[in-house]
């Protein structure tokens, strides 16, 4: 499989796998200048960058930094970014500061990774009633003691 990358900004960095053994590529701060996110702020990050996948049954996950998070209260606003293959537009990341102080993300700053997964497209089927198991319906803990 191929991902074409796009550079769409000068400041736009290549996005890079940490070791051989990450899973996700670390997506950069595509910035002329810091941008600061205020405490309970949001702010979309530039990353430079359009991608293309070269197959249709995968999807980009933009994931959080576990770095970002745990050390300052940087995650995603929406948990994780889906991006389907067949999006050409900026891959932007919606950074949300849960943290106490501002925070300042830099030029060339690692924001996000991205991850790429097969996805399944089943027929869906419209059906009176679901085929009974032994949990049911039960839910939110109800396995659990």
């Amino acid at each position: 499989m191929q991902l074409q990358v796009q550079r769409l900004r000068p400041t736009a960095k290549f996005p890079t796998r940490a070791t051989e053994g990450s899973a996700g590529y670390d997506l950069y701060a595509a910035l002329d200048e810091p941008i600061s996110i205020p405490a309970g702020a949001i702010q979309r990050i530039p990353t430079g960058l359009a991608v293309a996948p070269d197959r249709t049954d995968v999807a980009l996950l933009l994931m959080a930094r576990s770095g970002l998070s745990t050390k300052h209260g940087i995650t995603m606003a929406n948990g994780v970014g889906l991006v389907d293959s067949d999006y050409r537009g900026e891959l932007l990341v919606p950074l949300i500061n849960l943290g106490t102080q501002p925070f300042t993300v830099l030029p060339e700053m690692r924001i996000a990774q991205l991850v790429l997964m097969p996805v399944l497209l089943p027929s869906l089927i419209e059906v009176e009633q679901l085929p009974k198991t032994t949990r049911g319906i039960g839910g939110f803990g109800s396995t659990g003691k």
